[in-house]
């Protein structure tokens, strides 16, 4: 009891200990042999102090999470269920995923085969695609192009094709792959200037903001939020614990 109670005096900030109004407060010499047991309790177990920030990152973990809970709940509508996002997998599916990429984001590629195989082996699954340009006007090309090949039904083929390109989305690429997966280019490249694309990107900013999105890939499950390319196992254990929570 003495240890832990020794711990969690180190896991909170000395000056964050309040005493009730009552209560005698401690003499500089109090105070000095308290130092000294403490000192003389880590030198013999240095373990406590493992210990104790051991709990406090727990504390501040669950801290996070809860505030990303949160979050995720005031902004249900927005992420799940705005009419205008591009979904693969299963549109009705019973499990929704929703992933904030750039398609220019090393980690994004990373995840997009694994993502795949997901929606291949879990078809109950419904994947909800957010543009997150954060890695320069190259990527916001990249996202505007991808959003004007969805009014001509070329979303998922383009989002596939710069997933798997490993050079620079410039014009003449993004043109060169948007022809080679039978898109209209010229249709595109007007489109792109829509007003429209640019208040989705700007509401995609404004969602992740909200969510304390600092990075691609985010992903959110269930009411989860998910910073990072995760595996395979990963994926399928949290698409799981949500689907046993709806």
């Amino acid at each position: 009891m003495k240890r832990l109670m020794l711990a969690a005096m180190l896991a909170c900030p000395p000056l964050a200990i309040t005493w009730p109004a009552t209560a005698q407060p401690f003499t500089p010499e109090q105070r000095a042999a308290i130092v000294d047991i403490m000192r003389e309790a880590l030198r013999r177990d240095p373990s406590i102090l493992r210990d104790a920030l051991g709990a406090l990152e727990a504390a501040e973990n669950e801290a996070r999470d809860g505030a990303a809970r949160n979050a995720v709940r005031a902004n249900a509508a927005a992420l799940f269920r705005d009419p205008r996002d591009p979904v693969l997998g299963n549109p009705q599916g019973s499990v929704t995923l929703v992933e904030f990429f750039d398609a220019r984001c090393g980690y994004c590629k990373q995840l997009h085969p694994v993502m795949e195989e997901l929606l291949r082996r879990q078809p109950d699954v419904r994947l909800v695609l957010k543009d997150l340009p954060i890695l320069g006007p190259n990527s916001r090309s990249a996202s505007r192009a991808l959003l004007a090949a969805q009014a001509q039904g070329k979303y998922a083929a383009l989002q596939d094709a710069l997933m798997r390109l490993r050079e620079e989305p410039t014009e003449a690429v993004l043109r060169r792959e948007a022809e080679r997966v039978g898109a209209d280019w010229a249709r595109i490249r007007r489109d792109m200037e829509d007003p429209e694309i640019q208040r989705r990107l700007e509401g995609n900013g404004r969602l992740a903001m909200a969510l304390r999105i600092e990075g691609t890939p985010a992903l959110v499950i269930g009411e989860r939020l998910v910073p990072g390319a995760v595996d395979l196992a990963t994926l399928e254990r949290l698409v799981d614990e949500a689907r046993a929570r709806r």
